[in-house]
């Protein structure tokens, strides 16, 4: 039986065009979640504010509440990924939380996804932070990487360094996924 090609996919950016120049795009909802790493960054920002106002007169206190994080979301994403041949993974910082905060929201099932050895780190070669995890993550299977902040150095890497057919698709954290990129997927598919 042969295997699918892997659509490994991030979340802001190509799901959340969270740099959208407009309130919110047309066809996206407005959710407003709060995922575990987004309440610990505030808090921690929060406590760093409460330890600078302390040494500021008439600083304001932090109300101790967090703000959700606004997501745009396209429940259409949902349907259009499902009809791909693909085996969807979430290649996102959401990590598992993407199955409880993303998927439900644009008609996603469970997916797999990746652990991440190091969140946010500098690679000595100039990758993104996910690039080597995404290929040994990968172990040779053909994947397609959709992502909004991926460089030319990213896709020479992977060619260099994966045993198997892989594409690297830049989606712009403005628009999101469109139509064309859809296409693109179905037709990587069928030539891989």
């Amino acid at each position: 039986m042969t295997q699918q090609p892997l659509l490994l996919l991030d979340v802001d950016g190509p799901l959340n065009p969270y740099a959208a120049p407009k309130r919110r795009p047309d066809g996206y909802g407005t959710y407003r979640l709060l995922p575990t790493w987004w309440v610990a960054k505030q808090e921690r920002l929060a406590a760093a504010q409460a330890r600078l106002a302390t040494r500021a007169k008439h600083a304001k206190r932090p109300v101790g509440r967090v703000k959700p994080l606004r997501v745009w979301l396209n429940p259409a994403h949902g349907p259009q990924l499902l009809a791909l041949p693909y085996e969807l993974v979430w290649a996102t910082g959401w990590m598992g939380e993407a199955n409880t905060h993303i998927g439900p929201n644009i008609g996603l099932p469970e997916l797999p996804y990746i652990r991440w050895t190091e969140m946010f780190g500098e690679d000595p070669d100039g990758l993104h932070w996910k690039t080597r995890d995404v290929v040994a993550w990968a172990a040779g299977r053909p994947f397609v990487w959709v992502d909004d902040e991926l460089g030319p150095q990213d896709a020479e890497w992977i060619a260099a360094n994966h045993a198997g057919p892989a594409l690297t698709l830049h989606v712009n954290p403005r628009i999101g996924l469109l139509a064309d990129d859809f296409a693109t997927l179905r037709e990587w598919a069928a030539a891989a």
